[in-house]
């Protein structure tokens, strides 16, 4: 057992995510509240994995969440509407402003390229937060360049650094490799989240659910 003095612990959680994905704005959220909880709050270090939810989307075209819904699962209308609402509703009660019908479906690969960017300049996670609002609030188009660099530089990175990165491909091999790795895991879907290389949490589980995750983790750092 480490003692006070010489404890230096830091506690990694790497979350899955695509920025497509409501349920991962949720369960960001709900990470974020646990973590307030948590009394090792401030020596936890996220880091963001790359998962494409619709990796086959054209790039460059952006189509409204709910036509691409209705189209590529047969779904009627009024039930991905119902669904909407059902999860603009809880979002609500996080502090989340869904705006589903604003929402556009991209493909989300240079985004996942432009955290990989963000996380090498320390940035990764108020880059994530700015595109969840961007999408899910602003109707943002994710699949533009000039969109994602001004996510970028909304919250303080270089500009000029994030387009260069975003038109040399730049991180294409570290999203690639995420997705190697999820996969060798069994993520299947998203959000997934994994503490110290251990233990998991799927899905946007209630924060009770995440603080007893959190210190099994620590509390097995010491062992």
């Amino acid at each position: 057992m480490l003692s006070p003095t010489t404890d230096h612990r830091r506690l990694p959680i790497d979350i899955w995510s695509d920025v497509l994905c409501p349920f991962c704005y949720l369960g960001d959220t709900l990470l974020a509240q646990a973590l307030a909880q948590f009394s090792h709050g401030d020596r936890v270090d996220l880091r963001y994995r790359s998962f494409e939810l619709m990796p086959h989307l054209p790039v460059g075209e952006a189509m409204g969440v709910t036509e691409l819904l209705v189209r590529e699962k047969g779904m009627p209308r009024a039930q991905i509407d119902a669904m909407n609402a059902q999860l603009t509703e809880r979002g609500r009660t996080l502090g989340l402003d869904y705006r589903f019908d604003r929402a556009l479906a991209v493909n989300t690969r240079a985004a996942h390229r432009l955290s990989h960017f963000a996380c090498s300049q320390g940035m990764q996670h108020a880059l994530m937060l700015q595109l969840f609002r961007a999408y899910f609030t602003e109707g943002q188009d994710l699949g533009a360049h000039t969109t994602l660099v001004a996510c970028a530089e909304a919250v303080g990175l270089d500009g000029a650094a994030a387009l260069q990165a975003l038109e040399s491909n730049a991180f294409d091999a570290e999203v690639t490799a995420d997705q190697q790795e999820g996969r060798a895991l069994g993520v299947r879907g998203v959000p997934f989240f994994v503490l110290d290389g251990r233990y998991a949490v799927s899905g946007a589980q209630p924060v009770e659910t995440f603080l007893k995750t959190l210190d099994a983790a620590w509390a097995s750092m010491a062992e």
